[in-house]
């Protein structure tokens, strides 16, 4: 379990820095390099436009890796979606700008977002589903836990590299192409997850289906289609949260807060470290306490932190800013940890890898793709202090807080009871 925890986590983490390097150059430098006829304000949209078709593409990369997951198994799920993502991660890095190839410049990285997201979309699923369904029933959460780790680890890892960049080149350096070595990395990290996953076995729980849905697609939606738009109600604050964390407030401190790009990446990879670290503590709560009442703790504590994390934000002060990306990480986290686990339990296993990861993928769309747009115009039409954006990620909290408490408790707490009893009987004899 923990050589392929360990695996999981890797392959997660290295998918997910190739999709969070581009969220960075985003709010950095896209803006101005793909699309200068723009105003800034203008250009950053844009860019951030083309960040949100790498969420359009998540739900279609599940519903086409999710096809071969249900009928194939997980495990080459794992090897294609890193392939596909990373190969498209690189090529980013190699578009030349609006300056050298006018139009065609924005059109091909709009291209290659599409396929990063499309390779994305089969990752979450397979990667935990493999580890769900090797992992006892009793410590399921905690096991599950390690990719669900993987995408904070993800998000240090291309952010380092940035900062570091940003930290020793001038900007005309960081812009000529210093934003580009985060994107040729990107093939350096996929050959070493190849490596790590060619070794895995096959999940136990798909060996053991003896009739594999003929159309996994129809069957989710004949039979699941309440299910997959709860969870991706449910999981919208997660996404709205963390990318306005990380990516919307990049943009916002550096352009109208004139906030260094570098304190303020500081600030949120100090807030993703902690997050990241308590991943599996939670999951492991979640073990004893149930998977439904953490998440709907979480979705009230973004409820009521949203305003508070906007306010702190428009201080500019490093360590204002630093709490209040703390406060909403630590609810997302709350939620989010303990997806690996719960979402798996939710989907009979015929369908599980189509059925969660649309599921997840799609909270995505609702989330994650709108959020950074969404929070920049209503920024740009308000004072200092973006109340806006506070009002618009309380709504989205309060919609997944009534998506949660729809959904049922999937803990198997009578597995954990009999392990219990077995344990403890043979010292009372």
């Amino acid at each position: 379990m923990l050589r392929l925890a360990a695996a999981s986590l890797a392959g997660t983490a290295i998918e997910f820095y190739d999709f969070f390097v581009y969220g960075t150059a985003a709010a950095l430098v896209l803006g101005p390099l793909f699309f200068p006829t723009f105003s800034p304000v203008a250009g950053t949209l844009a860019a951030f436009g083309t960040f949100g078709v790498g969420f359009v593409a998540r739900p279609l990369g599940s519903i086409l890796f999710g096809h071969f997951g249900d009928r194939r198994g997980r495990r080459p799920v794992l090897v294609a979606s890193l392939l596909l993502t990373g190969a498209s991660t690189v090529a980013v890095g190699c578009v030349p700008s609006y300056g050298s190839i006018g139009v065609a410049a924005p059109v091909l990285l709009l291209v290659l977002r599409f396929l990063q997201g499309l390779g994305l979309g089969g990752e979450w699923g397979g990667a935990v589903l493999l580890t769900a369904e090797h992992a006892p029933a009793g410590r399921r959460g905690l096991w599950s836990s390690f990719p669900q780790a993987g995408p904070a680890v993800g998000f240090l890892l291309a952010n380092g590299v940035m900062l570091a960049l940003s930290a020793t080149l001038t900007d005309a350096q960081f812009a000529r192409w210093g934003w580009r070595v985060p994107f040729w990395v990107a093939g350096v990290l996929a050959l070493g997850g190849l490596w790590l996953r060619s070794s895995l076995a096959e999940s136990p729980r798909f060996l053991e289906i003896d009739d594999h849905a003929r159309v996994p697609l129809a069957e989710v939606v004949r039979g699941h289609w309440r299910l997959v738009l709860l969870t991706a109600g449910a999981l919208s604050v997660g996404y709205a949260i963390f990318y306005a964390v990380t990516t919307w407030s990049l943009a916002y401190g550096t352009e109208r807060l004139g906030v260094s790009r570098t304190v303020i990446l500081a600030c949120i990879m100090a807030a993703v470290v902690v997050k990241g670290s308590l991943t599996p503590l939670v999951a492991l709560l979640s073990d004893r306490y149930g998977r439904r009442p953490l998440c709907l703790l979480g979705c009230a504590a973004a409820a009521l932190w949203m305003f508070p994390m906007v306010a702190l934000l428009a201080t500019g002060a490093p360590l204002l800013m630093f709490l209040g990306f703390l406060g909403a990480l630590l609810a997302f986290v709350t939620m989010f940890a303990v997806l690996g686990a719960y979402l798996p339990e939710l989907y009979e296993p015929r369908v599980r890898c189509t059925g969660a990861a649309v599921g997840y993928n799609l909270g995505g769309v609702l989330g994650g793709a709108l959020t950074p747009i969404v929070a920049t115009a209503l920024a740009e039409h308000s004072g200092r202090v973006p109340w806006g954006v506070g009002a618009y990620l309380t709504g989205v909290a309060l919609f997944s807080l009534g998506c949660f408490a729809l959904l049922p408790e999937t803990r198997p707490v009578g597995v954990v009871e009999v392990v219990e009893v077995v344990e403890v009987e043979p010292v009372a004899g």
